[in-house]
C-alpha cells in the first residue's frame, strides 16, 4: 500500500486547546472537519499519547485556533513536538479567552466547541464537538498541511494521523549532506552553510537549539 496517496486528502493546520484544571494547554492538530452545518459540528482526531485527550475528556470542552499561513512556526514546534504533562505550552505565546477557552491570538480564526459523542481507534480518539461560539481573529490565509510540508518544510509529530514512522514524508530523495532537527525533523535549507551558523542559532519549526541537529547523507 502507497501510504503516501492519503496525503491527497486536504488538511488545515491547527491548535487544539482545553483546559488543564485551570490551566491552559493544547496540541498542534491536522485532522479537523466540519460534519454538520445545523447544528454545527465538528469532529477532531486526537492521538491517546497527546496530554491533550484527556484533558479534553475531562472539559468536555475544546478550542480549534486555524492557523494562518503566516503563523510563527514556532507555535506549531512548541504545541506539536511539545507535551503538555510537563510544559506550560501557553507560556510561549499570546492567547486570550473566548467563549470561556484559551485561543491562540496568531492565527485566523477560532471555533469553540462542548463534546457530544467520541470514537476510539486503536490510537486516536476522535471527538465529536457542538459548536459554541466561532470567529475570525485576521485575515490570513489558511494554512493548509501541503503548505506546512512544502513551504515551511515541517514534519508531522510522531503522534500525527499521517505520521509515518519510517521517514517516508521526504517526498525526493536527496544523497547530499544535509542537517535535520532530530526533534521535529525540520530539514536546514538556508543559504548560508550550515556548519556557519551563529551557535544561537535555534529550529524554526520547534524552536530547539543547533547542537539538536543531525548531519545526514
Amino acid at each position: 500500500m502507497e501510504r503516501k496517496a492519503l496525503w491527497n486528502i486536504s488538511y488545515g493546520v491547527y491548535i487544539v486547546s482545553t483546559w488543564d484544571e485551570g490551566r491552559p494547554t493544547g496540541c498542534a492538530a491536522n485532522s479537523v472537519m466540519q460534519i454538520t452545518s445545523e447544528p454545527a459540528t465538528v469532529a477532531i482526531s486526537i492521538n491517546h499519547d497527546n496530554y491533550t485527550n484527556q484533558c479534553i475528556g475531562k472539559t468536555g470542552k475544546f478550542a480549534i485556533t486555524v492557523l494562518a499561513e503566516d503563523t510563527d512556526s514556532s507555535i506549531i514546534g512548541t504545541f506539536g513536538f511539545k507535551t503538555g504533562r510537563d510544559v506550560n505550552k501557553f507560556d510561549f505565546v499570546d492567547y486570550e479567552i473566548k467563549d470561556g477557552m484559551p485561543i491562540v491570538k496568531d492565527g485566523c480564526a477560532y471555533i469553540t466547541c462542548e463534546v457530544i459523542n467520541k470514537m476510539e481507534t486503536n490510537t486516536h480518539t476522535v471527538f465529536l464537538g457542538k459548536v459554541l461560539d466561532a470567529d475570525f481573529i485576521s485575515e490570513g490565509v489558511p494554512m493548509t498541511y501541503a503548505y506546512y510540508h512544502k513551504v515551511i518544510k515541517g514534519k508531522s509529530p510522531k503522534n500525527a494521523p499521517t505520521y509515518i514512522a519510517d521517514g517516508g514524508e521526504n517526498m525526493e530523495k536527496n544523497t547530499e549532506a544535509k542537517y535535520v532537527c532530530s526533534v521535529c525533523g525540520y530539514e536546514y535549507d538556508g543559504d548560508i552553510p550550515f556548519e556557519e551558523l551563529p551557535d544561537d542559532y535555534t529550529c524554526p519549526v520547534c524552536g530547539q537549539p543547533k547542537s539538536v541537529f543531525v548531519k545526514q547523507g
